[in-house]
């Protein structure tokens, strides 16, 4: 069975594929440059991408002029890496895949609710513009899902 190892989560994830990343467009939280950061999960760490103070016209542009998405405090982003999943499950990937994406997603909001925070899922967005803010190539990876976090 593999290497010996697997990785423990805080989300169920069918066959526990995780085929999702999670990145942050951050805003305004304290001791973060404001900037993209992705999540790395088996250390528990961000990973600084690019340090940016203009997200806010590119994420609510792409997010068809929901303005409050670029004004949030940070936007978790999760992106979709289909062969995690579709190489064991094949054509029930894509059903197991948008279940798993519900848990992180569900997830987020127990946690907003326990700091006073809100969130909003969102997946009213433009592909291929919010693709372009992460640098995804939008076919082995390509953004799902996201949700803004700040104070309500």
């Amino acid at each position: 069975m593999g290497k010996g190892y697997a990785t423990r989560r805080p989300v169920p994830s069918a066959g526990a594929r995780h085929p999702f990343e999670t990145y942050l467009a951050v805003n305004r939280v304290e001791e973060l440059t404001p900037g993209l950061y992705r999540y790395l999960p088996l250390t528990h760490q961000l990973l600084f991408l690019e340090a940016s103070d203009q997200l806010l016209d590119p994420l609510a542009k792409a997010n068809l002029g929901q303005r409050f998405v670029g004004q949030s405090a940070v936007v978790f982003i999760w992106s979709c890496i289909p062969y995690r999943a579709e190489w064991r499950y094949m054509a029930h990937a894509h059903k197991n895949m948008l279940i798993d994406v519900g848990h992180i997603c569900q997830n987020l909001y127990l946690a907003a609710e326990a700091l006073g925070t809100g969130t909003c899922a969102i997946g009213a967005y433009d592909q291929g513009a919010m693709d372009t803010i992460l640098d995804l190539d939008g076919t082995d990876e390509y953004v799902v899902y996201l949700a803004p976090v700040g104070k309500i």
